[in-house]
């Protein structure tokens, strides 16, 4: 019977859904997952930025270091048994455990070398979370170098090893097998179009067939150094109609859907699925340009705070979509602030403009991307304000358009979101509470620059203190600190923290889903 339901499996999942058919059940030691996967422009790890592929190399590929589905706030080792910390000579001495590829191949200081360099030498979209510290194709044999079977990595800046450990847990620093990889190689494209199709790593799964905008399937490492998964296969199916994902998982031909409206979450059979919500690492704000003079007065960055209809928000329309979060750095990661004291009190942001001397009515443009939720935000936003005299006048756009305007600095309030490109506060610090020329010659890809905010030294230096502390659990502290000047004093009015909802039926235990793509963990799955 279970070699039937494999064989019945596999065709459902290379035939086009036909109405009225009938599937079978999900075999046991398989996840099957219906999921949009058509973000997927590369796969190798030098190349992948999408969210994806960022789960594909997160199960396929091991680092250095590593947030693992155990934890996935600590940092632990990952292909590193231990390393050791020179501050003074910004060096990070790395011993490899004894570990194996897919492939049979061991892991070898060499590899370690060759994926580096592979990153920096290629350099496309993700290099440069690398290349930030200093390492460029002319001298990564000498920032990244093997000692007595041992890689030690070097960096310059002023970098403390925590922020340096943070970047090597990242996406791009992921590990692969150079003689499998050399195989496979064209020209000099250091096995680059090979890797988009195929993998090369040593974590708990080996990715078996891609095929784009159809299937992901992933099997079982065997050879996985902490033990193969009960999963011996993950079948990742392209349905890109969320109706369809909500067919398939309550007719049990699917073991999780993932791209499931709140409608449809909401309407779904409790006795065979179950709803788990994950916190994302995407911060929804509101932002004002500080080159309109009428913007610029703390007051009224204070009374805003108090104009948001938090609560209304996200137990009405953003329900599962959204959870009210008022700080830079995401819910989830080490150094959050998750500390909410702003509420929705239009008599006490009367009041503040009126202490100020503030005349209203003041009339603002709001930019916004012009699809939901977005929109759904800024009409609450402008009934909200409103009440106040802050009166907005929405302008919808395409995202490229409202980005674009961003960029430029020429609008005057701003509806965007911002995420983090690894897992290291000092991602969202720089973004958030770091501006240290506010000049328009000087571009930079942050919401500081683009509002026109010139950060306070004061706040800049500490933004760089922390940066270059060595002690992780201090930097933590110092950016809990960061996020509390932001959260009181800022033309950047931080709203809510994307949620993520997934249904999945009630027998899969074990999956993890963490704040952002690279950290969805399919290794502790177990199917009762």
């Amino acid at each position: 019977m279970k070699m039937l339901r494999a064989a019945l499996l596999a065709t459902a999942l290379s035939l086009p859904l036909a109405a009225g058919a009938v599937y079978a059940a999900t075999p046991a030691d398989a996840l099957v997952i219906a999921q949009n996967i058509d973000d997927i422009v590369a796969l190798d790890p030098a190349q992948a930025y999408e969210f994806t592929s960022g789960e594909i190399n997160t199960n396929v590929y091991d680092r250095l270091v590593q947030y693992e589905a155990e934890d996935t706030t600590t940092l632990v080792g990952g292909l590193a048994s231990e390393w050791a910390v020179d501050e003074a000579a910004k060096t990070l001495t790395f011993t490899l455990r004894d570990a194996t590829f897919a492939s049979g191949n061991p892991v070898r200081p060499e590899d370690v070398l060759f994926s580096f360099k592979r990153v920096v030498t290629l350099n496309l979209t993700p290099a440069f979370i690398l290349t930030q510290l200093g390492w460029t194709p002319e001298n990564i044999d000498e920032m990244v170098t093997i000692a007595d079977g041992k890689v030690v990595v070097k960096w310059d800046g002023d970098f403390a090893s925590a922020f340096v450990l943070n970047v090597l847990a990242a996406r791009p620093a992921s590990i692969v097998d150079e003689v499998l990889v050399t195989e496979h190689a064209e020209g000099e494209d250091w096995g680059n179009a090979w890797l988009n199709t195929n993998s090369a790593g040593s974590g708990p799964f080996v990715m078996s067939d891609y095929r784009p905008a159809e299937i992901v399937r992933l099997t079982a490492n065997e050879n996985y150094f902490r033990g193969a998964p009960a999963m011996k296969s993950v079948i990742i199916r392209h349905v890109a109609e969320a109706a369809t994902q909500q067919l398939l998982l309550t007719s049990g031909d699917v073991d999780i859907a993932k791209n499931l409206t709140p409608d449809q979450i909401s309407g779904l059979p409790a006795d065979t699925v179950k709803v788990e919500s994950y916190p994302q690492a995407a911060v929804h704000f509101l932002s004002f340009n500080q080159k309109d003079e009428e913007l610029t007065p703390p007051a009224v960055w204070e009374a805003a705070r108090y104009l948001v209809n938090y609560d209304g928000m996200t137990q009405s329309f953003l329900a599962g979509q959204m959870e009210k979060h008022q700080a830079f750095w995401p819910k989830g990661f080490p150094g959050s602030y998750d500390e909410t004291p702003f509420t929705y009190d239009v008599e006490k942001a009367k009041q503040i403009l009126a202490d100020a001397g503030i005349t209203t009515p003041i009339n603002v443009t709001l930019d916004v991307i012009n699809s939901t939720p977005f929109t759904d935000i800024a009409q609450s936003l402008q009934a909200s304000f409103a009440e106040a005299g802050i009166n907005f006048e929405i302008l919808p756009g395409t995202g490229a358009q409202v980005i674009t305007k961003y960029r430029d600095r020429t609008h005057e309030a701003m509806l965007l979101y911002w995420g983090p490109d690894f897992m290291d506060p000092h991602s969202n610090a720089k973004a958030f509470a770091y501006n240290s020329d506010n000049s328009d010659e000087n571009y930079a890809a942050t919401t500081t620059w683009r509002n026109a905010w010139a950060v306070p030294q004061e706040l800049n230096d500490k933004v760089t203190a922390a940066l270059a502390e060595p002690d992780q659990a201090k930097r933590n502290e110092m950016y809990i600190e960061i996020q509390k000047e932001v959260q009181a004093s800022s033309p950047i009015v931080i709203m809510f923290q994307a949620a993520l909802q997934i249904a999945m039926a009630n027998n899969v235990e074990g999956y993890v889903n963490g704040a952002t793509s690279d950290f969805v963990y399919y290794r502790l799955v177990t199917k009762n």
